[in-house]
């Protein structure tokens, strides 16, 4: 089971901290992502981090401005937002997998509820 937490409204330029608390089967997976779908968009990868090692990937829109980073011992992923933009205004969803490729959606197994962020002008 995967619970993400921290979505909320922020102005642009301000940040925001997602959680993602990994538990059962979903813990023991090779990597943990987080993935984004804004309104009538597909769905887009963000970031990613391997459990082991501590990996980091990110999607070309959020380089520079968000931080993704994992608590082993409270198998939690953490996903660490700077200056928001309103393009950045969708629901996050967290989801964990073992799969090759980081940015793919068929790479990861479980996904979480979502979480909404929204970003004003």
């Amino acid at each position: 089971q995967l619970q993400a937490s921290g979505g909320g409204l922020v102005q642009a330029g301000g940040s925001l901290r997602l959680s993602c608390a990994a538990s059962g089967r979903t813990g023991s997976s090779y990597r943990m992502g987080w993935f984004r779908q804004a309104p009538g968009k597909e769905r887009e990868f963000v970031a990613a981090i391997t459990w082991s090692g501590g990996r980091t990937d990110y999607g070309d829109s959020v380089k520079g401005r968000f931080t993704i980073s994992r608590d082993n011992a409270k198998n939690t992923v953490i996903l660490q937002m700077n200056n928001l933009e309103p393009e950045d205004t969708a629901v996050y969803y967290c989801a964990s997998g073992s799969g090759a490729r980081y940015s793919y959606r068929v790479s990861y197994d479980y996904w979480g509820q979502g979480t909404l962020v929204t970003v004003s002008s």
